[in-house]
């Protein structure tokens, strides 16, 4: 992952609208200058996270940041408002944190015919360089949406029609014999936790994948792909 440092390269990434995955602010930080970056971040849509300036030290790698680091994206996020009227099928992570797992499940998305992955702007992983590596090229062909509350998009979809389907071990419908509505939001939860409450609430329908033997759940990369190609096969 690119790491840029100083207050005067963060702020002409910003307004060159580099693709930036989130902006390291040390804590106690302040003046006309970090609140430019602060006001340039916000228009980018780019998360401000407040940290220990230890964290920001170790991320320069001995380097002078100003108390002001960002982080690279691989590429630029689409906007949810841009892709929602005119797609099928959207793949929304309720917090998918480990990068492997979301460039595994781009790729899966890709390959399944889905028009975007849809991400959170926190408590998740971003479109670093490792996603990229583990999207195996898909990350160039497919959007990925970030957006700041995964509930409110769900709310906004089901104003435009989607039928929100939750991935879920206790969904009251089997994979193979739910009827999928279209245009579909498939919504996985993250690892080892699966969906937060409230993300449940917003489904209109919880879809489970039958388990053998001992194992209740299975990793989110391959449940969606599971999911994702049930899907394809029935339009």
């Amino acid at each position: 992952m690119a790491v840029l440092m100083g207050i005067h390269p963060v702020a002409e990434a910003l307004r060159a609208r580099s693709p930036l995955d989130r902006i390291l602010i040390a804590r106690g930080a302040g003046g006309a200058r970090i609140q430019e970056i602060v006001e340039l971040a916000r228009v980018a849509s780019t998360p401000v996270r407040f940290e220990p300036r230890d964290a920001l030290d170790r991320l320069a790698g001995g380097g002078t940041h100003q108390g002001v680091v960002a982080l690279g994206a691989a590429k630029k996020y689409s906007e949810i408002e841009d892709i929602a009227p005119r797609a099928k099928l959207l793949v929304v992570l309720d917090g998918v944190e480990d990068p492997h797992n979301l460039g595994a499940i781009i790729r899966t998305a890709h390959a399944a015919g889905a028009d975007a992955v849809v991400i959170p702007e926190r408590r998740a992983a971003g479109l670093t360089e490792t996603v990229a590596k583990s999207a195996a090229g898909a990350i160039e062909h497919i959007p990925v949406v970030r957006v700041t509350n995964i509930n409110r998009t769900l709310e906004e979809l089901k104003s435009q029609g989607y039928w929100i389907y939750g991935i879920d071990e206790r969904g009251t419908e089997s994979y193979t014999s739910v009827a999928w509505t279209t245009p579909t939001a498939i919504v996985l939860g993250a690892e080892g936790r699966g969906l937060h409450e409230l993300v449940r609430k917003h489904c209109d329908v919880l879809v489970r994948i039958p388990m053998s033997g001992q194992i209740a759940s299975l990793n989110v990369s391959v449940a969606a792909g599971i999911i994702l190609f049930s899907w394809r096969e029935r339009q």
